[in-house]
């Protein structure tokens, strides 16, 4: 059985005092070797974007902002311009590797990570979000309740 461990937008225009300490404990699960294969998303936001025109978000437009915080050690970065991580380059890649089962950690517990899992859900795939590994850059409030949204949404099991 091949796991992901699938590293969803940790960078910098998201690191805070709420999300900062997700940075040494990512690390160390990266370091663990518990996954077989280990994969980055990156969020880039522009001027013409639904983000940036509907909802004035103005994060994520800058080369700085949009690096990713961690140490990536050469490991794949998926790009992306959605909330889901789930995108067709990442498909594919999952497919040719042949991942079983996807371990979700990274921002924003109440965006992307929520839409990626809510699309593996969806579309069939095994997954697991894992919780302690997930943080909101809004608040410690809105990671909770997308969690709680989550266990409803995709079952208490895919929370770990």
């Amino acid at each position: 059985m091949k796991k992901l461990l699938l590293v969803v937008d940790v960078q910098n225009d998201f690191i805070n005092d709420d999300t900062k300490v997700l940075l040494h404990k990512i690390s160390n699960l990266i370091d663990s070797n518990k996954f077989d294969k280990i994969a980055f998303t990156r969020f880039i936001n522009c001027n013409k974007s639904r983000f940036f025109k509907d909802l004035h978000y103005k994060r994520c437009l800058t080369k700085k902002g949009t690096a990713i915080a961690i140490d990536t050690k050469d490991y794949k970065v998926f790009n992306k311009t959605t909330y889901t991580a789930l995108t067709k380059e990442l498909r594919k890649y999952l497919k040719k590797e042949k991942i079983d089962q996807i371990y979700l950690c990274g921002l924003d517990t109440n965006a992307c990570i929520l839409e990626t899992a809510l699309d593996l859900f969806e579309q069939d795939y095994d997954f697991y979000i894992l919780k302690d590994y997930c943080m909101s850059s809004s608040s410690k409030k809105l990671h909770n309740n997308a969690i709680n949204n989550l266990k409803v949404l995709v079952g208490d099991k895919r929370i770990v």
